[in-house]
Parts: structure tokens; C-alpha cells; sequence
């Protein structure tokens, strides 16, 4: 979990592949990642507290330390454990690793914290202190400060849990305690376990925020047309267009993502062919009508449910995805048909990543335009129409609904 915590691996990815966490029992599971996730959303606000309170930062080697000091301070103040709790473990934790030589620092920083954090954190800025610096200059350049701030406060609350329906709306409302949102997504606020909810096992429904719902919707009545999903894993999209009655061939380079997805037409019953390729060199064999390109990317606009991810993220990784998804990007538009549709679509808030590319692709002279979203497809979300007809969620959107996954879709036709 240390290695996690400090940037090394995504979140949830460390927390399936350690032991310790998965033997623990469910409520266990919820609670530590529950910590994690708040250490990561109140990061900025919990090292400018730890600046505070050590008279130095703590070397490498003892970096783990300061870890437990930011579980520490997590649930102290923004978790409401009680101090002597908080306290306590604090010091058993650090007892634990091995640095006995340490238990008399991390005691008196967590005695300070309980005297003085809750002060402090009343004149903190914890919209900007929580934002990496490179993000934050990169939002009031493509959205304004106003927006910027709007997006950062977001993302200080957890996400709800949107669910999509693999047929009819019916009674699922009542028994998933959702509301329906204008675009046809279930959203749950009551928490509680996924796995245990009425209809999981029955694969009457998959967990998908309700922008990235949108996409594949983008491509309008797929009933019987052969639709290619490309970097298709872990499968959302791909459930929807099957559950819409396409044919389906999902594409991902993955080979465990891609077992997920398995995992979830079996559960619902739907089906697809899976292909484990490289998206950027696939080859198609037969004719397909349209095409689902949600390119891997930075995921900034997914930072809501994935509270580590701007503090691993450089604006190096921006660059390096931007290129990946030009040349994904190019042979789709090869793979396409005259006449056909391709949505791109990528879940990030760097403009770079969204609507550059589709400036760039259509500035090269590639043979294809741009087909306008209309209002009247994405119900209670004009205002994320661009002008020129392409789509940008943000998370501030339905800030009364609890606000929603940043995204950038484009729509496409092959001249």
C-alpha cells in the first residue's frame, strides 16, 4: 500500500494484488480504502500541514513514515477518527515496521495535529492545495479560473455510483435506491457493496459513470450493425452496444482487462467478439459500420473516483498520450468505411488529449468531418456541447445531481 501511496502504482490496482488487503473482510476493505482514497484527496491539504509540523521532511529511507503520518492525519481530521484512535495507530504502525526510533516523532506530530490541525485546516485553501500545480495551470488555460476552481472543488467529494441497465428502466429505482438522470443512467448515493446489490448477480445492470455512458450513445440505432470497440477494456461501452443489439467486436491490448469484460458478459448475458490486439495496427477483417474509439489517457477527468491519480500523472504523460492517440486515432479513420461513424472519446481534461486532436485530425486533411451533437441526444446537457458540435463534460456539471466524469467525445463520418 506505501508504494501506492506514494505514486508509485494506481490505487486499486496495488490494493487487488496485495494479499493483506484482499483476505480482509468486506467492511475492512471498504474502510482501508476508504482511508487511502481520502489521504489522496486531501494530499495537498495534509503535506501542507505535515510542512507545518516537521521541522524537516523525513529522508528516503524513512519516506514510509511519512506515509503513516498522512493516514494519520487523514483520519484525524477529514475522517473524524477519534484522536486517541488516530493517535494510537499512528504509533503502533510505525512500531510495526521497524522504526522503534521514530515512535516519539510520530507521537508528538500526531498530538500536534489534535491540538492544531482542525484550526489550521479552516484557513486552508483545500480546492487549490489539493490540485498538483502542472494540473492547475493547465485548467485556467483551457477553462478559466472560475471553472478551474469549480472542477478542483469537485473533486473533493466521492462519486456516486451510476449504474447502466441492460434493458428496461422498470422498478430499478426502487430497488437500487437511485434517481434516473436525464441521460438514462441510474445514480446511487446510499453507498453500500456492488456485488450485493439487487440485480449484480443477475447481470441486469454494470457500474459506468453516466458520461462515460455517452459515447457509445453518440453512435445512434446500432441494432444489428457490426460496431468495432478499440482499447474496449474493462468493457462498459462494449456491454452497451451489445445490450443495444449491435455486433460486437472489442478490441484491447490487454489480456487481463480484457478478462474483465468476460467477467461482465457472462454476468450479463450479453455477447461479443474479443480480439487481444495492439488497437493502433489491427486488422479488420470484414466490413463494420461504425467504430467506438475511447483511447487510453491521462483519466484526469475521472479524478473523483481515482483520488491517486493526479499525483502520479506528469504533464510528460500528457505529451506521450497525446501521441498515442493521434496514431489511434489515424487508423481508425483507416479502418472506417465511407459513410460510417466514429466517436473518439477519452475521459481526460487536458485539452491536448480532446480537442486538439480532432482540431489536428481535421486540419491534416484526413477524410472525414465532424457530425454535430445536438441537444436533443444528450438530455439535461446542452451546456457541454462545444460549438462546433463536439461534447465536453466536466466535473462541475449537475453540481445538484453530484456532478459527473470529465470527458471529450467527438462524432465523425467518413466522406
Amino acid at each position: 500500500m506505501g508504494a501506492a501511496h506514494r505514486g508509485g502504482r494506481p490505487l486499486d490496482d496495488a490494493l487487488g494484488e496485495n494479499k493483506n488487503f484482499i483476505t480482509l473482510e468486506p467492511r475492512d476493505r471498504a474502510f482501508v480504502r476508504n482511508l487511502l482514497a481520502v489521504s489522496f484527496r486531501r494530499r495537498g491539504q495534509i503535506d501542507a500541514l505535515l510542512g507545518a509540523f516537521l521541522a524537516k521532511p523525513l529522508p528516503s529511507p524513512d519516506a514510509i513514515v511519512a506515509d503513516i503520518l498522512q493516514l494519520g492525519i487523514a483520519q484525524l481530521l477529514f475522517l473524524n477518527t477519534p484522536a486517541h484512535a488516530a493517535v494510537d495507530t499512528a504509533v503502533r504502525m510505525t512500531e510495526a515496521i521497524g522504526r522503534v526510533r521514530l515512535k516519539g516523532l510520530v507521537n508528538a506530530v500526531m498530538r500536534r495535529a489534535t491540538r492544531e490541525g482542525a484550526a489550521l485546516v479552516e484557513r486552508q485553501d483545500a480546492t487549490r492545495l489539493n490540485t498538483p500545480d502542472w494540473l492547475w495551470r493547465a485548467w485556467l488555460q483551457a477553462y478559466g479560473a472560475d471553472t478551474t476552481r469549480a472542477i478542483a472543488t469537485a473533486h473533493l467529494n466521492e462519486a456516486a455510483v451510476d449504474f447502466t441497465l441492460r434493458g428496461e428502466v422498470a422498478d430499478w429505482p426502487q430497488q437500487l435506491e437511485a434517481q434516473v438522470l436525464p441521460t438514462g443512467s441510474l445514480r446511487r448515493t446510499a453507498g453500500g457493496a456492488v456485488r450485493e446489490l439487487p440485480g449484480f448477480e443477475a447481470g441486469a445492470w454494470w457500474v459506468q459513470d453516466a458520461a462515460a455512458a455517452l459515447p457509445a450513445k453518440l453512435l445512434g440505432d446500432v441494432k444489428g450493425k457490426r460496431v468495432l470497440d478499440l482499447c474496449a477494456a474493462p468493457g462498459g461501452k462494449t456491454l452497451q452496444l451489445a445490450a443495444a443489439g449491435a455486433q460486437v467486436t472489442a478490441v484491447d491490448v490487454s489480456t487481463p482487462r480484457l478478462a474483465r469484460l468476460v467477467d461482465n458478459l457472462q454476468r450479463t448475458g450479453l455477447k461479443a467478439e474479443l480480439v487481444t490486439a495492439d488497437a493502433a495496427l489491427f486488422k479488420l477483417s470484414g466490413k463494420i459500420d461504425a467504430i467506438l474509439l475511447d483511447a487510453p489517457c491521462t483519466s484526469t477527468g475521472t479524478i473523483r473516483r481515482h483520488p491517486d491519480a493526479p499525483w502520479r500523472r506528469r504533464p510528460d504523460d500528457v505529451t506521450q498520450m497525446a501521441m498515442l492517440q493521434r496514431r489511434l486515432l489515424e487508423h481508425a479513420v483507416e479502418l472506417l468505411p465511407p459513410g460510417a461513424l466514429l466517436v473518439y472519446a477519452v475521459c481526460s481534461l487536458q485539452k491536448e488529449e480532446g480537442e486538439a486532436q480532432i482540431e489536428r485530425l481535421l486540419a491534416s486533411g484526413a477524410p472525414v468531418e465532424l457530425v454535430p451533437v445536438t441537444a436533443a441526444e444528450l438530455p439535461g446537457l446542452a451546456e457541454a456541447i462545444l460549438p462546433n458540435g463536439t461534447v465536453r463534460t466536466l466535473p462541475s456539471l449537475w453540481p445538484e445531481r453530484g456532478g459527473l466524469d470529465g470527458f471529450f467525445m467527438a462524432r465523425l463520418r467518413r466522406r
